[in-house]
């Protein structure tokens, strides 16, 4: 590694040069990787909500769907408008009552039930049906395109609307989400170092590996919006220390070497050894993300754990070549350290280390209860701004129609008029069914398919299935559209064993129930796998189950605290807290034991060990969590989109809630259980000391 550190002083300017030109192809590759806005996409592909959706584009050439509220228009001029909205790029068809029977007919001579379908006060509704899936790029472009073609009077509802203006606020958000984590960071940062002008270099260099791993995601084809959200502030969250730990190691190497080359050298040689260790805990906690079934994690977990390795690969790069080339500028700036050295806290957490084990296992109850009892939320526009177009035209259509969520049926073609009637008549009783609409049920069973208009057969069959609508009073992913999911799905197969029942409300179903499995595997496995970390790293048997239970109290304070305020959680939160959170400040329990070890291994006793190993690392602590903070806080206020608000939340609150729980209860723990760490833990006790204690055990005992 020395060798290493020596390379990139001698080649500080060619390396600097280098990371600001890989800007240009990274910018591209951002520029050209897509978004993808809609997160049941994620779900897995063999199920018969996603295979219905494939069927649905296959077969009739249709995607997603919305429904256009018309309010206070004349019959004509809504005639007109379904005409402008058929030419839009992207739109299918469009289904309104003149596809029935012509303008001139008067409504209220329609059968009731397709009156009803059509018509409510005022407003009237159309079906729109586009060529491509709900949040392709098409849709939303048609989405755009329509808002421009229709008037105040339009309302355009459903999922398409909804993804389409997530993508325009989280577009609009983004770019402000940068600016308030580098700048809370900086000030953080400013006041916690000993340089105004350091923190702008760990910005440049953290900003360029953000820079790359976002170029980078091209070759995945897309990412969704959420990973692009939240990877800025992350990656800057969980690299920031790799940068402080380069900075106050130059520092203590130049006590040692007087030229600052050789210096930086050594510096680099240590942050390698240390940085890579530490980062193995922060890619395993996003690297178990992706083995969920939900591919979601899959592709927060990869970009995430790849942003931590660039991170790295800047730090000892970018970073050390701007420190040297900009030395002087960082030197003429330079003040004194404001935080305190925290001579006393230390002494105080050891002397009262049983108050504290008390005070932890107390919160340890209410933490449990809690984090089994927070409100968790699947469905995405229940925490939008109600302002958006999208949102209000859902109301509208809620008011007006009592609709909240539609299902669409594909069921074989073949099935014949009269067993479709008795097969909808029994859905129509199921509790919350506003309508059903099918080609039969529209003209009656006993009308001949040849007097039906060609515009409303060419929408509702075609080939192997015909397509049918069910109306639900419910709203997506509460209990009482799941239940009702459940009873159309037990009828639907009593009639045709291959009927598939597609839509947002029978998608957030399957959601609920993988993500539910998903989450209790990423759990096990990012604890599993950080277990191992620290056994291999310490070699030792009760640290991990200590560090690991310490962080995890945590964890669960945190989450448990949003039952308690009343806070209700996106349906991620949990995987994405209990991951990040246990990868990300697990390592200030590593640092703190690291240094009790050394303390300990040195022959120092178990009370002066983790005195010093607390009051040396307490000040690395607080900067790295406040660091943490600033990154995720400002976000969790300045976003709109409550998922990215409320996870940036958790996130911010979660590593100072680490901090407090790791500074007081892991010391406290060392202490309790210093005899039994030093027995089941290799290199915490002086080699003569071991072979002493060795020494008066029987054989049997030493076996």
């Amino acid at each position: 590694m020395l060798k290493f550190g020596e390379w990139v002083v001698k080649h500080k300017l060619l390396i600097l040069i280098l990371g600001l030109a890989m800007v240009v192809p990274a910018a591209i590759g951002y520029l050209n990787t897509r978004v993808n806005y809609d997160i049941l996409s994620y779900l897995p592909k063999d199920l018969e909500t996603m295979q219905g959706q494939d069927i649905l584009k296959d077969e009739f050439g249709k995607g997603g769907f919305s429904f256009v509220v018309v309010e206070g228009m004349p019959d004509k001029d809504v005639a007109k408008v379904r005409e402008d909205l058929e030419q839009v790029d992207g739109v299918a068809e469009v289904l309104w009552y003149d596809s029935l029977a012509d303008i001139t007919i008067p409504k209220e001579v329609l059968p009731k039930k397709v009156y009803d379908f059509f018509n409510a006060g005022d407003t009237t509704l159309m079906v729109v049906f586009f060529e491509d899936t709900t949040s392709a790029d098409s849709t939303m472009n048609a989405i755009d395109e329509m808002r421009k073609i229709t008037s105040k009077q339009c309302f355009i509802s459903g999922m398409s609307g909804i993804t389409t203006d997530m993508k325009h606020l989280s577009d609009s958000e983004t770019p402000m989400y940068a600016i308030v984590a580098v700048l809370l960071t900086s000030i953080v940062l400013a006041i916690t170092m000993d340089s105004f002008l350091i923190p702008v270099f760990f910005m440049i260099g953290i900003g360029l590996a953000i820079v790359w791993n976002l170029g980078t995601n091209f070759f995945f084809g897309e990412i969704s919006f959420l990973t692009q959200a939240l990877c800025l502030v992350l990656q800057l969250g969980v690299t920031m220390d790799y940068s402080i730990f380069l900075w106050h190691s130059y520092k203590e190497m130049q006590r040692s070497y007087t030229d600052r080359n050789e210096a930086m050298a050594h510096a680099i040689a240590s942050t390698v050894t240390s940085v890579v260790s530490s980062s193995f805990t922060t890619i395993a906690g996003f690297l178990a993300m992706c083995f969920m079934s939900f591919t979601l994690g899959l592709d927060l977990g990869i970009v995430m754990a790849k942003g931590v390795v660039f991170g790295v690969i800047a730090c000892v790069t970018v970073l050390p070549s701007m420190i040297l080339i900009f030395e002087k500028a960082i030197l003429k700036t330079s003040h004194r350290a404001f935080l305190p050295e925290f001579k006393k806290i230390p002494a105080f957490i050891t002397k009262h280390f049983v108050l504290f084990l008390t005070v932890g296992l107390v919160l340890l109850f209410p933490a449990v209860y809690g984090n089994g009892h927070y409100d968790v939320y699947y469905n995405l526009d229940s925490t939008l701004p109600r302002t958006l177009d999208s949102v209000v035209a859902n109301d509208k259509l809620s008011e007006e129609y009592n609709m909240n969520s539609t299902h669409m049926l594909l069921v074989n073609s073949s099935l014949d008029a009269k067993a479709c009637s008795k097969m909808l008549h029994e859905m129509k009783q199921v509790e919350g069914v506003s309508f059903t609409l099918s080609l039969n049920s529209i003209v009656g069973e006993r009308v001949p398919e040849e007097v039906i208009p060609k515009r409303m057969t060419d929408a509702l069959r075609s080939g192997d299935y015909q397509l049918m609508m069910i109306g639900s009073e419910y709203k997506v992913a509460s209990d009482e559209v799941n239940d009702q999911v459940t009873a159309l799905n037990e009828i639907v197969k009593r009639y045709d064993p291959n009927g598939l029942l597609i839509g947002e409300a029978p998608a957030t179903k399957d959601l609920i129930q993988i993500t539910a499995h998903d989450f209790k595997v990423v759990s096990v496995l990012s604890m599993a796998v950080i277990f191992a970390i620290i056994l291999i790293t310490f070699r030792s048997i009760t640290l991990p189950v200590i560090l690991v239970a310490v962080i995890e109290l945590a964890i669960m304070i945190n989450l448990g605290l949003s039952f308690y305020i009343g806070d209700s959680l996106p349906f991620i939160a949990s995987v994405v807290i209990g991951t990040i959170q246990l990868g990300a400040t697990v390592d200030y329990a590593i640092l703190m034991t690291t240094r009790y070890k050394a303390e300990r291994s040195s022959g120092k006793d178990k009370h002066e060990s983790i005195g010093i190993a607390l009051a040396t690392s307490m000040s690395s602590v607080i900067v790295s969590a406040l660091g943490f903070f600033a990154a995720t806080i400002g976000v969790a206020f300045v976003s709109k989109i409550g998922m990215i608000s409320s996870l940036c939340m958790l996130l911010s609150r979660g590593a100072i809630i680490s901090m407090v729980v790791v500074l007081p209860v892991l010391p406290s723990m060392f202490l309790l259980l210093d005899p039994i760490i030093c027995k089941t833990s290799a290199g915490f006790l002086p080699k003569d000391q071991t072979k002493n204690n060795n020494s008066q055990l029987t054989p049997a005992m030493q076996h």
